[in-house]
């Protein structure tokens, strides 16, 4: 019978070795300093959703302590900054007539994409593996985990390709003991996708949860599929298999550099977002963001932060762009996440008030795949009573119709028109308030996608429909009443042009003038040459409203919306009044102020 000698204790090690160990399989963990000592003294403390076991495995602290066979397995899973010491320890220890080396298959379930080759080395026969085990190990002798019944999922494949009959009985024995187990031909790009994932693991260890360190992890994880794209590391798709349970007193509270923060250990960042880094180097370019988070981490160690520790002030101190980018796209970053493995789903979002052709705008040119989506119909619910000329849509008719454009839940999102982002700010805000989260600007418009010598395309685009599903109210909304009183106690801003808001012009609505305690702030003043202004002038420009209330209007709820996405690029979060004008003039019982 196959014995299984699991090098490294952790969450993972711990985990695979406590249920081989219960299904009858031969299990020897390998252990060190106080969590040796506590497993030898207690055996493993195992925490999971049907209660607590203490399962008695074999354990010891190294080689000098082991008498391998020809019927073992090494299994690494230790961090990836100690595969190098660990390989060199077991490799040349004797089995048979021969060495670990030569007669023993080694299975390396660490993250990232050196391991394997460390092995290689040294070891005729290498399993790489993807690994999916929510555990948790913060305490010597003890192990978490929440899922049930499948206690995990491995991707298994021979490095760097093809099959190995010992593959099989491996894939049986860890089916056994309940993980989900699929046995692939080319394991490396299961591994390029559990990298480009493990790259915000420093955001979570560094930072607690929020909308900042949210946008910063997608960042990360695009430039990271970039970089491995270039390299020509497709990344295969991890499918979550397992269902994960809350233990009482036992909350997850992070991932696997979370947990090394937490017990003072080092983290294996060098090796996740390091990797990236070093795949960008060697095709003579950068990650800026992977190379800023892997420094990061290192000096939040030399300073004994512990996890969790920093704040958004020093998320934005790291990365400085970070608010910029979570708003707006370039072209040239555009052009190249449409060329990647992942690519973007692209909105045309071309309106102008007075022009109904947008569609004929579209099919004369447009970037390649971009869906063209109608602002009047789809971006908006029909006209009646006092809610304006572009009432926001029904959440319902908002997904239908995100799904005819082929919106998903996991997919990105990038929108544009020809008007500098005027128009298309109106999805962006409307498909972040029904709840997705990655929605970019393309920042300069068409023109700049023009201007920079991308390729466009006529007529229309085949779509295949998306499976989106939207809950309204993830952004704020203000109404008439709430937008009155927002005078008094924050700002109130009308985005519209200088002359409407004193009411010397009114093309449209029934009076002119503007809400009474309201500051002027046309759109266009966010704008120069079509682009948004550089982050520094847009702070500039909002630099009064840190720590306000702030509410924007315009005309229908459409400029608004550009100006929100201004402010954000600034770091000022701001609500919508979205019946604006339109439905403030349209109520004779509200007040009308004019000049400025």
């Amino acid at each position: 019978m196959t014995r299984y000698v699991i090098i490294g204790g952790g969450a993972v090690g711990a985990t695979l070795a406590a249920e081989l160990h219960t299904t009858g399989r031969r299990v020897l963990l390998v252990a060190r300093g106080a969590n040796l000592q506590a497993l030898r003294e207690q055996g493993l403390r195992y925490v999971t959703p049907r209660g607590t076991d203490v399962v008695r495995v074999p354990v010891v602290s190294g080689p000098d302590e082991v008498e391998l066979h020809e019927d073992d397995v090494l299994v690494l899973a230790t961090k990836s900054q100690d595969t190098e010491e660990v390989v060199r320890a077991w490799a040349w220890r004797p089995v048979g007539t021969g060495t670990a080396a030569s007669e023993l298959p080694v299975v390396v379930l660490q993250n990232g994409l050196e391991n394997e080759r460390v092995a290689l080395r040294r070891f005729a026969t290498v399993f790489g593996a993807v690994v999916w085990v929510p555990a948790s190990h913060l305490v010597p002798g003890e192990v978490v985990s929440p899922a049930d019944p499948v206690v995990g999922a491995f991707w298994l494949g021979a490095y760097p390709s093809g099959n190995h009959p010992r593959l099989t009985v491996i894939a049986e024995d860890l089916t056994a003991a309940r993980f989900h187990v699929e046995v692939v031909e080319d394991v490396r790009p299961w591994k390029a996708a559990k990298l480009i994932s493990n790259t915000a693991n420093a955001l979570g260890a560094l930072y607690p949860p929020s909308a900042l360190r949210d946008a910063a992890a997608r960042i990360t994880r695009q430039e990271a599929e970039l970089v491995l794209g270039v390299r020509g590391l497709t990344p295969g798709r991890v499918t979550e298999t397992v269902v994960v349970h809350p233990i009482p007193g036992h909350e997850r509270q992070g991932g696997s550099t979370w947990q090394s923060l937490h017990r003072g250990g080092a983290p294996e960042t060098d090796y996740l977002n390091g990797e990236i880094v070093l795949q960008a180097r060697l095709s003579g370019r950068s990650a800026p963001y992977n190379a800023a988070f892997a420094q990061r981490v290192q000096r939040a160690v030399a300073d004994g932060v512990g996890s969790g520790g920093l704040d958004d002030a020093d998320l934005l101190a790291t990365v400085p762009d970070l608010r910029r980018r979570a708003v707006l796209v370039t072209p040239a970053e555009l052009h190249e996440l449409l060329d990647g493995s992942g690519p973007p789903l692209v909105l045309d979002v071309r309106w102008a008030l007075g022009d109904p052709a947008g569609h004929d705008h579209y099919r004369a040119g447009h970037v390649p795949g971009a869906v063209y989506v109608d602002l009047e119909v789809e971006l908006a619910a029909p006209l009646g009573g006092t809610a304006g000329r572009h009432p926001l849509p029904d959440v319902a008719d908002l997904q239908a119709a995100a799904r005819r454009w082929g919106v998903t839940a996991d997919r990105p999102v990038v929108v544009y028109d020809d008007n500098g982002g005027t128009s298309a700010a109106r999805a962006w805000w409307l498909l972040r308030w029904a709840g997705l989260k990655d929605v970019r600007i393309l920042d300069g418009a068409l023109r700049s996608w023009r201007d920079s010598g991308f390729p466009v395309s006529t007529g229309d685009e085949e779509v295949r429909p998306g499976d989106v599903e939207l809950t309204g109210g993830h952004l704020p909304t203000l109404t008439a009443d709430e937008a009155a009183a927002l005078t008094d106690k924050g700002v109130l801003l009308d985005a519209r042009a200088a002359e409407r808001y004193r009411g010397e012009v009114e093309p449209v609505d029934p009076r002119a003038g503007h809400i009474p305690g309201a500051r002027s702030a046309p759109t266009a003043g966010n704008l120069r040459d079509g682009a948004f202004l550089p982050t520094d002038e847009l702070r500039a420009r909002f630099a009064d409203l840190a720590g306000s209330d702030v509410g924007v209007y315009c005309g229908s709820g459409v400029t608004a919306a550009h100006e929100i996405a201004a402010l954000a690029v600034a770091g000022v979060d701001a609500a919508l009044y979205p019946g604006s004008w339109s439905a403030w003039s349209s109520d004779p019982a509200r007040p009308v102020e004019t000049g400025g």
